[in-house]
């Protein structure tokens, strides 16, 4: 879906629910409009790109929050449409909506990789999985599948990793060593913790809110996963900040504490933070064109997560 056809439709889209032509906000992948509900609230519109989520899923995933938000956990609550519906199609393309949720990202802080921010997140999703494990529908939600297939198998949900062209032929043979370990170590203890995860825990998706608190948003990409990989996401846009073991630390002892576990140690960190990259390095070969720094960037991450699995020095301390 162009920016173009997105414009185009969000007039359409908006008057599902009741709404006059909509703001855009971010016009990317998910097209996101911020609009005016009948009630004089607030809502971001969401037209969601093509062949990416089915409309049963984008509806499991608003089922799921709307029980978070209701729960008292800080994310946004869905807004149905005028006739009730949590989606809807105008064009061909799926439509839904939530609450406007205030707050700044954390993204624009001047020191992203803050110790005190971190225990702050890692206690927020030890909140977030605790809360998940008490929904009755939590293992049968209709959402993607972030486990050995889903990550490591021959077609990942973000692409192969060998796609990216910023690989050298010893970088892809690296890395498919350190997916064989991973592949060694998730079959195992360490792979047992799963369940319903954010996925993609980026500084962007996590709102610092007026009164102090913090909210996540953008559960797009959310499904059924190990654990660990939304910390692993969460670390991984820090990799080169001379700050992030001190970061990860803080992140592994909020979580621990949350969830009344002991905290993750770096080896754990080390792996899906690992994953999360090579991920990432799939995922950009299908955005980004030749010569864009991005596909070099999360080549190298992918590299240099790579061998620290394999015994190497981790960047996480």
């Amino acid at each position: 879906m162009t920016p173009e056809a997105a414009l185009a439709l969000a007039p359409r889209a908006a008057a599902l629910w009741g709404a006059p032509p909509p703001e855009p906000v971010k016009v990317r992948e998910n097209a996101v409009f911020r609009m005016a509900l009948p009630d004089g609230r607030t809502a971001a519109l969401r037209l969601h790109r093509p062949d990416y989520q089915t409309e049963a899923g984008i509806r499991a995933e608003l089922i799921w929050t709307a029980a978070l938000a209701n729960g008292g956990f800080a994310v946004p609550l869905p807004a149905p449409t005028l006739s009730g519906q949590l989606t809807g199609q105008v064009g061909g393309v799926i439509t839904s909506a939530v609450h406007w949720m205030p707050g700044t990202a954390t993204s624009e802080r001047a020191h992203g990789t803050e110790p005190a921010l971190y225990a702050r997140i890692g206690a927020l999703l030890g909140d977030l999985h605790n809360r998940t494990d008490r929904l009755p529908f939590a293992r049968t939600l209709d959402r993607p599948r972030w486990d050995l297939d889903g990550l490591l198998g021959p077609t990942p949900l973000w692409g192969r990793f060998e796609a990216n062209a910023a690989l050298s032929a010893d970088d892809r043979s690296r890395i498919l060593k350190a997916m064989d370990a991973a592949r060694e170590r998730l079959a195992g203890p360490e792979g047992a913790d799963r369940g319903l995860i954010h996925a993609d825990v980026l500084r962007e998706n996590l709102l610092e809110r007026p009164d102090g608190t913090l909210a996540l948003i953008d559960f797009d990409d959310s499904g059924h996963g190990y654990r660990l990989y939304d910390l692993g996401t969460a670390l991984v846009p820090s990799l080169e900040d001379p700050g992030l073991p001190d970061a990860a630390r803080a992140l592994a002892e909020g979580y621990g504490k949350a969830r009344g576990l002991p905290p993750p140690d770096t080896v754990a960190l080390t792996l899906h933070t690992f994953l999360r990259s090579l991920a990432s390095c799939g995922w950009i070969t299908s955005r980004a064109g030749p010569g864009d720094p991005r596909l070099r960037l999360y080549a190298t991450r992918a590299r240099r997560m790579a061998d620290a699995l394999l015994g190497g020095p981790s960047p996480l301390g």
